[in-house]
């Protein structure tokens, strides 16, 4: 396995509007990287999305980590929400060795997927999605391989809210033909920015000093180094450029474009192994933008 690469040991969170195509993005970059030469892991961090593992060709999705780590604490379990809680898990850097089998499952390419948890099926009253959010804050592998953690979170803003992104080395957002896409991608570079510039978190609703020492810690100490934006469902060159005009009017230069496959919507809609050449040659490109960002803010 080649380890010297420019994202080796990299985490990088993907976020968008629903219907953005977040995780195809996800699905497509961990196919591309594993094609590149590097080792994957993608976690899959959306509370309430499904359909991953049948996209990357996983035959059964892993057992949730939210069950490793004890289950929320709104069902009587041990994860907290980070804005209330904002205390870091116990023993969440793990080597997968000693990681038990079912937590984790292996596509044919050799992609390896984790679950963060689902809020389906946690009964009545526990339908906030916090403790999934705090499982995709702090769990990391310490692989000695190096790999690129892709992290897919849920549709929107929340979980940048909730400090998720303070351990990401990226934050990438996907934007789709539309305003709202937009606009979230303008507040995901404003929230990246705020974090960089050591701005601290919103604490007066904790009571406890010790948990306002703690969030502040975290903040202050965040991995982030950027929000990066890439283009997505684009039917054509003048819906492309529109875009970027519209970005680049609010300061954000997008790293590159997928454009509209068909062939990506019928693989979803049939549960199979999200796959296209087209949409595979563009992420060529987004990865090798990917790497020269990376490679400058490490030099």
């Amino acid at each position: 396995m080649i380890t010297d690469k420019a994202l080796a040991g990299i985490r990088i969170g993907v976020f968008g509007k629903g219907g953005s195509g977040k995780s195809t993005f996800v699905v497509l970059l961990a196919r591309s990287l594993r094609k590149r030469g590097y080792n994957v892991y993608v976690l899959d961090a959306d509370s309430t999305n499904i359909g991953l593992a049948q996209a990357l060709d996983v035959e059964q999705a892993p057992t949730p980590l939210l069950d490793y780590f004890g289950g929320m604490v709104f069902s009587g379990g041990r994860v907290t929400c980070p804005v209330d809680d904002p205390t870091p898990l116990t023993n969440a850097h793990i080597n997968l060795d000693d990681l038990s089998a079912h937590y984790y499952a292996r596509n044919p390419s050799g992609i390896t997927l984790l679950t963060a948890g689902k809020i389906a099926g946690q009964g009545p009253g526990a339908g906030c999605d916090g403790p999934i959010a705090k499982i995709a804050r702090d769990f990391d592998i310490q692989d000695q391989q190096q790999a690129v953690t892709l992290i897919d979170f849920k549709a929107g803003f929340e979980d940048s809210a909730r400090g998720a992104i303070t351990t990401l080395d990226w934050a990438v957002v996907v934007v789709d033909p539309t305003t709202a896409s937009v606009e979230l991608a303008a507040s995901m570079r404003d929230m990246v920015d705020d974090i960089i510039a050591d701005h601290l978190p919103a604490t007066q609703h904790l009571e406890s000093p010790e948990l306002v020492a703690i969030a502040n810690k975290l903040f202050a100490q965040a991995t982030i180094k950027g929000a990066l934006f890439v283009l997505n469902k684009i039917p054509d060159d003048e819906v492309a450029s529109y875009l970027t005009a519209e970005l680049t009017a609010r300061g954000l230069t997008p790293i590159g474009t997928i454009y509209e496959a068909p062939s990506i919507a019928l693989s979803w809609l049939k549960g199979l192994p999200v796959v296209s050449e087209q949409a595979a040659a563009d992420m060529d490109n987004i990865i090798a933008e990917l790497e020269a960002v990376e490679t400058i803010h490490a030099s």
